[in-house]
Parts: structure tokens; sequence; C-alpha cells
């Protein structure tokens, strides 16, 4: 006999109901109300689970967070190839597309949150610090040619990309509908864009090919 499955309780309820919110309408424009109206409960039911919104907000970058970290591991001491980081920038772009709320209003959200954008800053540094490792990786198996300096700078621009493309791609189709998803592919593509000149040999054809599954 199959198992049942658990109900979901209030507060994975409130919090997957928020996400979906904030996802979709931008977080400064929902509030506490508007989550417990989606839910069909009382406010008093959601102010049980959470005091207030800034609770929800704050577990919700800590889920983030949490599925993040372990993609930026210290690859110092493995042997690291193109696709090692086509894969971190695939698994890194679907979670921030999971969370796009955070990065839809990113400059107004880490002002009124200092605690999370401390945090972020540092997620940002982890990040950085990764992909100039996977670079520097890369370099000493002989795959890419790279001078230390310039190894940062694709560490730093990456994370730039990353961290910013939702913002550009608003600009630039501003009357966009409420539900689009931002194209983080294409994002992704333009990182691995960065680290082609870079590559020599069978290093560059893979990446060729990969950069253009993002097209």
């Amino acid at each position: 006999m199959a198992e049942r499955k658990r109900p979901r309780r209030t507060r994975e309820r409130i919090l997957e109901t928020s996400l979906a919110l904030f996802n979709r309408f931008g977080e400064p424009h929902i509030t506490t109300a508007d989550i417990a109206g989606e839910m069909n409960i009382s406010p008093g039911n959601l102010y049980y689970h959470f005091r207030n919104k800034d609770e929800i907000i704050t577990e919700l970058y800590a889920s983030f967070e949490h599925g993040v970290r372990p993609l930026f591991a210290d690859p110092e001491g493995r042997p690291v190839e193109v696709d090692d980081l086509w894969l971190l920038l695939h698994l890194l772009f679907e979670r921030m597309r999971e969370y796009r709320f955070l990065y839809r209003d990113l400059v107004d959200l880490t002002s009124r949150y200092r605690r999370i954008g401390t945090r972020f800053a540092e997620l940002l540094h982890q990040g950085e610090g990764t992909v100039r490792e996977m670079c520097r990786g890369m370099t000493r198996s002989g795959s890419m040619r790279a001078e230390e300096h310039e190894l940062a700078a694709l560490g730093r621009n990456a994370m730039l990309i990353a961290t910013h493309s939702m913002a550009y791609d608003r600009l630039q189709k501003p009357a966009a509908g409420e539900e689009e998803s931002p194209d983080f592919g294409r994002a992704a593509y333009y990182v691995l864009v960065l680290i082609a000149p870079y590559l020599v040999g069978d290093a560059r054809t893979l990446l060729d090919r990969l950069s253009h599954d993002y097209l």
C-alpha cells in the first residue's frame, strides 16, 4: 500500500504562497493580508506562524542561501573542466529563478534588510572566488590561458552579470507581463562568453557547444 503524502503544514504553505506572490508581483507590493487572503486563512492564523512580513522574507532568503552555498564549494585540489563551470551556472540560475523576487528589487530589499544585505554580499564574494578558482584550475590544466588579474576580473564579472541580469532585462522590456519569467539562460550564456576567449583547444569547442544550448 502506497504511503500517504504528509499534508503540508500551514507554515510551509505560507512560505510557498509568499514566494509565489513575491515572484509574481514583487515583494514590496505584497502584504501579509494579501498572503492570508490568497491562502484563505485569517491574518491571525498567519501571525501565529510569522509575526510580520520581515520574518517571512528572512526565512525565504535563508532557504535560498542554503541552496546556493553548496554550489560555491571550493574547487581547489580537484581537476576542473569547462562543463563544471557550465553545471555551476545552470544550477545557480535555476535557484535564482526559484527565488527571483530577491533579484527583482535587490537594492531596495538589501537596504531595508541590512542583515540580508550583508549575507548576500558574502555569498556573492564566495561565488566570485569559486568562479575564479575554477578558471585558475583550467589554467593549470592547460585548457585556459589567462593572467591572475584576468581570472579575478572573470570571477567578479560573472557574479556581476548573474546579480543584475534580471534588472537589465526588465529595463529592456518594461511592458513585460507580471508573470513573465526572466531569461536566466541567456544570462548564463553571457557568463560563458566571458570565458570563451581564454579557452584553447577542446575546451573552447566544448564551451561553444554548451553555450549554443542557451541561445
